[in-house]
This record gives structure tokens, C-alpha cells and sequence, in this order.
């Protein structure tokens, strides 16, 4: 009996000796993260028969068990991706936003400070010292915008580096995974029929980690071994074989980095916008805010460079000579060819651009191109609409869009499924420089003006538009012997006949042009009428009433070129209100402040987004904790129950010890 009651002791005495060290193991890492609390689970010997009776026969730890729960720890995992992409975006955009803010002050000002010296002008168009002062504060326009180009560049390749770290970190873990897929097999193949708790334990920390960067799905098999997938079920670790992530150039664009999944057999494009977690995050702000963001920055230096190179264009300079370019021409053969980014998979020839035709209808997203072997399918990336692009009658490799850009086949073939990206106003800051060198260069005279009979009576107009040479315009109109003269009455109701003729050859010579208009349309005439590209043109509108055939109302086109004329200088100030942008309702400044506001309100949004991602992670986290994290107190009352339990045992093997000491005295 003895000998049954000091193993019975010695089985309490042990039992209680591991309980002891799983509650201190679980002590010792209340603080190591992805810890799971363990429990020893403790069983009843078999009794032994007896006089009829089962005697018990002491206790054993049946197993170490963690107290893990899948379904909160995988809500945890969800979570925590969301997270990751949640504060991956919301830092991002926050610093978009700071940039983007700042640049929305500066530009503005140089905006306003260009205008402010083109009034200038304006009220004193021979002075060089303002005419100094507008180049000047051209130059610091044009190089608000190549800053924040540059930044927005910075902001690109920073990211690229983040997602390739990413991309390396994705590929650490899958190694570190499968190794510990491998650790846990070799336990298996010990013939080991506990768990290995601690090395379950690694893994699913290294899980949560990746969970970070990528959505994760797991599956673990019979053995133990455990597959991990990321994104929509890419398979990233399989058993012991890991797979791992890169990055690679971007296609046509080198700098739009792609990611891969790689193993012996090769690599498959991974589709990173669809991985969740941080990199998803990091791929989206690149590709849609950052592009975006930019796309608006070309678009409102495009406009601005367009608005007053057209300006200019319209009138004299001091010498008499039709206006310069004050920024880099938008159509200049290295602005086209860069908006067009050819597929290195591509097999033929074809060298393209686009070309500006109406910088109000250009929108900021980007286009896909594709040659069908017949025609271009374009597809607008915004909704995904196709349109089939027609090449212009004249035959010329020309394909008009209704976008305000045609695009151009300049030389070489294509081939079929040759495909191209259009960006309609890529590099437009970037390019943006000042080409005028002298203020004398300045065309603040118009070459010519309409003006109105004094006996005209209706709300009749003539105006001068398209000035394309005013240098010719003001040679067509010089002088008194080469003054215009246009009349119109009102023929029949609603019918307007109108003449065009030099002062020197009136009526009944005959008319340089003349024809009829409906009410509630206009008149355009090409002035001269004879050439394929006109030096201006006129328009008449309104409704000319005029006091019959005798009595026509009469305008007057003369040439008003001087160094005091600063009428064209008055139009380029004018072009600062008008609504040119978003398909002629915005301002540039309206333009450039709706630019801000976008990445502000997306920033707000994103934040919000974190902080909800924060709170529900929080909840998982405390949940799942709740059930496999190490609770101080409750770890502490078992130390002092089981080592009550270690004491009483180690009571009963001195109570053995005694009884058989007993019997040894009773047989001597």
C-alpha cells in the first residue's frame, strides 16, 4: 500500500511540477506578442483493482494546450489588414494633402502676381520696368509648377520604394513560414504527441505580420503544416516550399511598378490594387491619387501656358511683330510623343502623340489604345467606355477624339494587338518653361478693333476672333484705303444680309464677302476671305435690325497697332476670370483650388476610415485576448494552487516514506 500511495504522491508531486512550469511559461510571456496561453491538462490515472474495489492510482498531464480560438484570432487577422491599409492610406494622403496645400498657396500667388503685372501693362503698355515684372513673375509661375511636379515625382519613387520593401518583407516571412512549417513536421515525425505550442505560436505571429502588408487566408492540413494565401488566394507558402514577391517595371510605364509571385517554375503578375493590407494601400495611392493629383497639376499648366500663348499670339509686341510664346508650346513635338506610351510587347513600328485641339474637354484620366488590325479602339480608364477612333478625312494618320485631343500616327505600322496609353496632359508642369526672353516681346497692342457706327441703333455686334496674324491683319486693315467697313440690315423677318468692303471700293463695287444669317445664330467671315488660313475672323451677332437696305448699320474694322495700345494687354488680364477649365467652368484659380479640396476631402475620408479600422482592431485584439491571452491574476492564483498541490503531494510521499519505514521496524 505504501509503495501504490508514494507513486500516487509522486504523480501529484509531478503533475503539479508541470503546472507549475506551464503557468510560469505563461508568466514569463505576458508580454511577448502573439503569445498564446498554455494549459496543462491534467487526468486521472487508472485505479487498480482491489478487493473488489478500484483503488486510484495518482494523476498525468494529458497535454500542454493553448487556449487558441481561430475564429477570434482570424477576425484579429481580418482587422489588422484593414488596418494596415487603412493607416497606410491615411499617412499617405495626409502627406499628399500638406504638399498639395502648400502648392495650392504658391501657385495661386504666382497666378495672382502674373495678373497683377499684366494689368500692369495694361494701363501702361510701354513701360519695360512692368513688362520686366510680368517675365519675371512668369519664370517664378512656371517654377511653382515644375516644384510641385518635382514633388509629386518624389512622392512616386518613395512609394515605389516602400511597396519593393514591402514586397522584400512579404518574401522574408513566406521563408521564415515555411521553415517553421518544417520545424513543426519534424515534431511530428518524432512521434510527439503533444503540440508544439511555442513554435504554433511563431507561426501564427509571423501570419499576423504578414497580415499587415496583404489580406491572409490559411489552411492547415492534417500533419500540421499550414498553407498561406494572400491577396485572392495567391499561394504564397505551401507546406515548406515558399513562393516569394518582387517588383518589377512597370509596362509602358517603367516607373508604375508591378508586382510578381515567384517560385522554381517561374513568375505570375500579381494584382496588387486586390492584395488589401498596406501594399494594396500603397499601390492605390500611387496609382490613382498621386496620378490624379498630378494629372490636374498638367492639366492647369497646360491651360495657363495655352491661354496666353494664344493671347499673345493675337497681338503686336513692341516692334509690330505678332507675339511669342510666353511658355513652352503645349503642341511641341516632345510634349505630343510623351503623352503616348508605347507596350514593350508591342511588334510594330508605330512612333505617336497627341495634340491638344481643346484644352476645355481634356480630361486628367489616362486611355487605353488598342489596334484591333483595323482600327483603334480607345477606352477611357474612368468608365471603361470604347470608342473606335476615325482617322481624319484628309488621310494623315490624324485621329480626332472627343476629348479635345486627336491622336497622331507620326511614322512606322502597327501591328494587331499593338497597344499605347494615352496620358492627354503628362509632362505639361514638368516641360513648363519660359521661351520669352524680352519684354519688349510683350504683345499688349491689338492689330485691329471693330468699331460701332454712331447712328447704330440694335444690340447688333462685330467682333474680331481668331486672330491668327495679326501682323497680317493690321497690313489688311492699314491705312484709310484698306479700312473694312461691314453693314447688315434685316432683309425679311428674322434674315440678316451683310457686306464686308474697303472704304476705298464701297458699294456698288463689289464686296470683299457677304451672305445672310438666322436669327438667334451668327455670321464667322475669313478676313482675307481668299486664303486657306485667314489673319482673323469676324463675327457678327446679336440681332443688327439696321433701318432697311438704304440705311444698313455699319461697323468699322481699322488698325489701332501704337505703343500706347494696350488692348490685347486688357484680354490677357481678362483670361485670369475666365472659365476655361472642366469643361468651361472653372477658373484656373477655381481649377487649382478644386485639385486642393479633392485631396483634402480624400485625406478626412481616409483618416476616418483608420480610425474606425483602429477601433475594430482594437475590439478582435481585446477579444481574442480575452481567450488566449495571459491574464496576470488568474496566472497567479493558479502558482499558489498548484504549489499547494506540489506541497500536499510531496505530504503524501513522506506519508508513504513513514508508513513503509514502519514496516520495515515491525519485520526486524
Amino acid at each position: 500500500m505504501s509503495i501504490n500511495l508514494y507513486q500516487t504522491g509522486v504523480s501529484g508531486l509531478l503533475s503539479a511540477q508541470q503546472q507549475l512550469g506551464t503557468t510560469g511559461h505563461n508568466i514569463a510571456n505576458v508580454n511577448t506578442e502573439g503569445y498564446t496561453r498554455q494549459r496543462a491538462e491534467q487526468g486521472a490515472v487508472a485505479g487498480n483493482a482491489n478487493s473488489g474495489n478500484f483503488i486510484g492510482a495518482g494523476t498525468y498531464v494529458q497535454d500542454i494546450t493553448r487556449l487558441y480560438d481561430q475564429f477570434s484570432y482570424k477576425e484579429q487577422l481580418l482587422n489588422k489588414s484593414n488596418l494596415g491599409n487603412a493607416d497606410s492610406m491615411s499617412t499617405d494622403l495626409n502627406q499628399l494633402n500638406q504638399i498639395m496645400s502648400f502648392s495650392n498657396e504658391a501657385i495661386g500667388g504666382s497666378i495672382d502676381r502674373f495678373y497683377q503685372a499684366a494689368n500692369g501693362i495694361a494701363d501702361n503698355p510701354s513701360d519695360m520696368g512692368l513688362r520686366n515684372i510680368a517675365l519675371s513673375q512668369a519664370e517664378v509661375l512656371a517654377t511653382d509648377f515644375n516644384s510641385l511636379n518635382d514633388n509629386l515625382d518624389q512622392l512616386e519613387k518613395s512609394t515605389n520604394g516602400e511597396i519593393e520593401q514591402m514586397a522584400n518583407k512579404i518574401s522574408q516571412i513566406s521563408l521564415d513560414l515555411a521553415k517553421v512549417n518544417e520545424q513543426i513536421l519534424d515534431n511530428k515525425n518524432l512521434d510527439q504527441t503533444g503540440q508544439p505550442n511555442d513554435l504554433l505560436d511563431k507561426r501564427d505571429q509571423l501570419v499576423s505580420q504578414l497580415g499587415q502588408y496583404t489580406s491572409v487566408n490559411t489552411i492547415e492540413d492534417a500533419n500540421g503544416a499550414m498553407t498561406v494565401m494572400i491577396g485572392n488566394g495567391a499561394t504564397l507558402v505551401a507546406g515548406t516550399t515558399a513562393l516569394t514577391v518582387s517588383v518589377q517595371a512597370g509596362d509602358p510605364d517603367p516607373l508604375q511598378t508591378k508586382l510578381q509571385l515567384n517560385s522554381r517554375n517561374g513568375s505570375v503578375a500579381l494584382d496588387g490594387a486586390k492584395l488589401g493590407g498596406a501594399i494594396a494601400a500603397k499601390i492605390e495611392y500611387r496609382d490613382e491619387h498621386v496620378a490624379k493629383a498630378r494629372s490636374e497639376l498638367n492639366r492647369l499648366a497646360m491651360s495657363v501656358s495655352q491661354t496666353l500663348n494664344q493671347t499673345q499670339a493675337q497681338g503686336l509686341d513692341l516692334n509690330g511683330k505678332q507675339g511669342r510664346d510666353i511658355f513652352t508650346d503645349i503642341n511641341s513635338p516632345g510634349l505630343q510623343n510623351s503623352r503616348v506610351l508605347a507596350s514593350s510587347k508591342n511588334s510594330g513600328s508605330v512612333q505617336a502623340g497627341i495634340k491638344i485641339t481643346d484644352i476645355s474637354l481634356v480630361p486628367t484620366n489616362e486611355f487605353s489604345l488598342k489596334y484591333d488590325g483595323s482600327d483603334y479602339i480607345m477606352t477611357n480608364e474612368l468608365n471603361g467606355s470604347k470608342t473606335t477612333l476615325t482617322e481624319s478625312p484628309l488621310g494623315s494618320g490624324v485621329y480626332p477624339s472627343d476629348f479635345g485631343f486627336e491622336f497622331s500616327v507620326n511614322s512606322g505600322t502597327a501591328n494587331v494587338n499593338d497597344s499605347f496609353t494615352l496620358r492627354p496632359t503628362e509632362n505639361s508642369a514638368a516641360l513648363m518653361h519660359v521661351t520669352l526672353n524680352d519684354p519688349q516681346g510683350i504683345a499688349a497692342s491689338s492689330a485691329i478693333s471693330v468699331a460701332a457706327n454712331d447712328n447704330n441703333v440694335s444690340n447688333g455686334t462685330v467682333n474680331i476672333i481668331n486672330v491668327t496674324n495679326p501682323e497680317a491683319a493690321r497690313a489688311f486693315t492699314e491705312g484709310s484705303n484698306e479700312q473694312l467697313t461691314v453693314d447688315v440690315y434685316e432683309s425679311a423677318a428674322g434674315t440678316f444680309e451683310y457686306r464686308v468692303y474697303n472704304a476705298a471700293n464701297p458699294p456698288p463695287a463689289a464686296a470683299l464677302a457677304n451672305g445672310s444669317f438666322a436669327a438667334g445664330a451668327s455670321a464667322v467671315i475669313n478676313m482675307p476671305p481668299s486664303p486657306a488660313t485667314p489673319a482673323f475672323q469676324i463675327e457678327i451677332a446679336g440681332l443688327p435690325v439696321g433701318q432697311g437696305e438704304f440705311a444698313r448699320e455699319e461697323f468699322t474694322i481699322s488698325d489701332v497697332f501704337g505703343s500706347g495700345n494696350a488692348s490685347n494687354a486688357s484680354i490677357m488680364a481678362a483670361t485670369q476670370e475666365q472659365q476655361i477649365l472642366g469643361g468651361g467652368k472653372q477658373t484656373f484659380n477655381q481649377a487649382l483650388a478644386t485639385a486642393s479640396a479633392d485631396v483634402g476631402s480624400n485625406a478626412s475620408s481616409a483618416e476616418f476610415v483608420a480610425d474606425t479600422a483602429q477601433a475594430l482592431y482594437t475590439q478582435a485584439y481585446n477579444r481574442n485576448q480575452s481567450k488566449s491571452g495571459v491574464n496576470l491574476d488568474e496566472e497567479a492564483a493558479n502558482l499558489l494552487k498548484y504549489q499547494q498541490a506540489y506541497q500536499a503531494s510531496s505530504q503524501i510521499i513522506s506519508v508513504a516514506n513513514t508508513i513503509f519505514d514502519t514496516l520495515l521496524a515491525a519485520t526486524r
